[in-house]
């Protein structure tokens, strides 16, 4: 019988696998959101190994299915997007916490794992943290080099947001990042931002 862990899980990935955008990988086309939710999975444990389960829940649905609420379906602008980003948080984090009391965890257990993607208490609490800075490793790894292409003309605005990453991150999370194997354009952008910082 599965544990109730695994019974998340696996409602997460089964919720992501709807997501209408794909990801093609070799010959396969995945859901965006289940390939994410396994990156972020993947990353976790190499930074986390001993991570709880209330952190490799948060990890795997921080973007349950994100695809329901469009960037477009905001203003175009920052604080559109702020607004969007703060939904997408409250969404994510009611959804799981669902997810959770359904499969029998606490309601205590699905808030503090809620507020974890809600990314409460960031700098201050450890598990927040690391799951900021798998967040972030993810991002520089996997989808830094779109993010480049989609931005080329942009060099300054994906600096400064680099610079603003950097500072979410913890110094554990610096070492991480800083030891990816980022194309060269990726990795000078980087040096770029981490010098601006001082």
């Amino acid at each position: 019988m599965d544990s109730k862990f695994e019974c998340v899980i696996r409602e997460i990935d089964r919720v992501n696998r709807e997501d209408p955008t794909v990801t093609k990988i070799g010959d396969q086309q995945i859901p965006a959101a289940l390939l994410y939710g396994q990156r972020m999975t993947m990353a976790l444990v190499k930074f986390v190994p001993d991570a709880s389960e209330r952190l490799r829940i948060a990890a795997r649905g921080q973007h349950i299915r994100r695809w329901s609420v469009p960037r477009n379906s905001y203003p175009m602008d920052r604080k559109g997007y702020l607004a969007w980003r703060t939904r997408l948080k409250i969404m994510h984090a009611d959804l799981i916490k669902a997810i959770m009391t359904e499969q029998g965890y606490s309601q205590e257990e699905a808030q503090i794992t809620g507020d974890l993607v809600l990314k409460k208490r960031l700098k201050q609490d450890p598990e927040a943290q690391a799951l900021e800075d798998v967040v972030c490793l993810v991002f520089l790894q996997y989808y830094f080099e779109d993010f480049i292409h989609q931005h080329e003309e942009e060099e300054e605005k994906i600096v400064g947001i680099l610079r603003k990453t950097w500072h979410k991150m913890s110094e554990k999370g610096h070492e991480a990042a800083l030891a990816l194997e980022l194309p060269g354009k990726g990795m000078r952008l980087v040096k770029k931002a981490l010098e601006a910082t001082g």
